[in-house]
C-alpha cells in the first residue's frame, strides 16, 4: 500500500517553526555557563576552615563563568594562572611575605592564550572543580579550579 506524502498546512508549518525556534533557544540558554562570583564560593568558616557553598558544590563538573583579575603568572608559557577577586601587582609565588587572598581560583587553560595585565578585568569560562588537589607538575595546591578554560577581556 502506498501512502500519500505527509503535507502540512501553512498554519501547521508556522507553528512547527515557532516551536523549533523556541526549543533551540531553550537548549542554548541551558547550555550557557552558570555565573559564579567570589562571594558565592564559600558558605561559612567552620572548625575545619572554609566550607564550600551549596552553589559551588552544585556547579561542580559544570561549565561556569567567573569575572576577576589574572595574578601575574609563574612564567610566560604557563598553562595555568590564578584568578583573583582584586588585582595583584606581585607574583604570589615569588615573595614569601606576599598576602595571598582566600578568594582565588586556579585556572587551567584549554589552550595557550596571551596573558593580560593584572589590572585588566577578565571573564573566564570552563569546568568547575573543587576539593584539595596538588598539581603534579608545579606542586601548587588548590581548593577550587576551572579546567578546560578560556578567558576574554571584559
Amino acid at each position: 500500500m502506498v501512502h500519500p506524502p505527509f503535507l502540512l498546512s501553512r498554519r501547521q508549518s508556522l507553528k512547527l517553526a515557532a516551536l523549533s525556534a523556541f526549543t533551540l533557544g531553550a537548549d542554548r540558554a541551558s547550555a550557557a555557563p552558570s555565573p559564579l562570583t567570589f562571594d558565592e564560593m564559600y558558605g561559612k568558616i567552620g572548625v575545619l576552615g572554609l566550607e564550600f557553598s551549596e552553589k559551588l558544590k552544585a556547579l561542580a563538573g559544570k561549565e561556569i563563568r567567573m569575572k576577576g583579575f589574572m595574578a601575574p603568572p609563574l612564567k610566560a608559557e604557563a598553562s595555568f594562572f590564578v584568578l583573583t577577586e582584586i588585582p595583584m601587582a606581585l607574583c604570589p609565588f615569588c615573595s614569601s611575605d606576599s598576602d595571598w587572598p582566600d578568594n582565588i581560583v586556579v585556572v587551567y587553560l584549554s589552550e595557550k592564550q596571551t596573558f593580560v595585565q593584572p589590572s585588566t578585568t577578565i571573564d573566564v569560562t570552563g569546568t568547575l572543580e573543587h576539593g584539595s588537589w596538588t598539581d603534579p607538575e608545579t606542586g601548587f595546591v588548590s581548593l577550587v579550579r576551572i579546567r578546560d578554560a578560556q578567558y576574554s577581556v571584559s
